[in-house]
């Protein structure tokens, strides 16, 4: 484990970068022999000044769970973060690219959950259980560390990249549709871009959500009734820009579209 001044300092570099929507040199590159439990060491420091500082924790994100994603990020390792409640936007919002670094967009399910979720050995039908219901979301990410070259240790630092994410489209009932096949077309500036099929997340999207609750366990850490848990893309992260319109059609589940500026 790295000492624990090592770790504030990061958070302290990873703090100022969103602040100044910069970014820093890879932690991976500069900090050998790094480890995954240091990256969420970093990350619980981030989360603790946050929740100090005001703001609400309102769920978690998964990240990596699809092998499309994996292949982009050239990373084979799921990673969790924090979603706040100043990170969620509703359907419609035009959003400020200037609050991101590195501005990209994925398509998602979103689960909301009825019943609290705690490993070990959660399995899909847990997750299922426990949902009250899902709905369509796109994420927003936004990197504070340079992406050339990142490992896991990076991302998860960088509390897996999450800059925000739009909600929107029709929630369901688990039992209403098969999520496996549920499918998305996601548009920039009236083009497609991306398209997937929510099965690449780990076969099924309720397996990330298990994936979670299972690896929070090892943290001391569990998912609560009522937490927004997004997971995982099953596209490719989309680059956005100041004046893109982003638009993602869910088919029977709505749409979701946003504008930056």
């Amino acid at each position: 484990m790295l000492p624990t001044g090592t770790i504030t300092a990061i958070a302290d570099e990873l703090a100022e970068a969103e602040k100044n929507r910069s970014m820093v040199p890879l932690l991976s590159a500069r900090h050998a022999g790094m480890t995954v439990e240091d990256s969420y060491a970093v990350q619980n420091e981030w989360r603790r000044r946050s929740i100090e500082s005001g703001r609400r924790p309102v769920g978690r994100k998964i990240g990596l769970t699809s092998k499309v994603m994996q292949v982009a990020t050239g990373i084979s390792e799921p990673d969790y973060g924090m979603i706040f409640a100043d990170q969620v936007y509703e359907n419609g919002s035009v959003i400020e690219h200037a609050r991101f670094s590195n501005v990209r967009v994925e398509v998602e399910l979103a689960f909301v959950l009825a019943e609290p979720l705690e490993g070990p050995n959660v399995t899909i039908f847990d997750v299922l259980r426990a949902t009250e219901y899902v709905v369509p979301a796109l994420e927003i990410l936004s990197s504070r560390i340079e992406m050339e070259g990142r490992t896991i240790v990076d991302t998860i630092s960088d509390n897996a990249a999450l800059g925000g994410m739009v909600y929107g489209g029709n929630p369901v009932k688990v039992g209403e549709v098969d999520l496996r096949w549920v499918s998305a077309l996601l548009y920039r500036n009236e083009v497609i871009e991306e398209s997937g099929v929510a099965a690449a997340v780990l076969n099924h999207p309720a397996a990330g959500v298990g994936w979670l609750a299972n690896k929070l366990a090892q943290h001391g850490d569990r998912l609560e009734a009522g937490e927004i848990v997004l997971a995982g893309s099953f596209t490719r992260p989309m680059w956005v820009h100041p004046g893109d319109t982003v638009f993602a059609d869910y088919r029977e589940l709505g749409t979701i579209t946003c504008r930056f500026v």
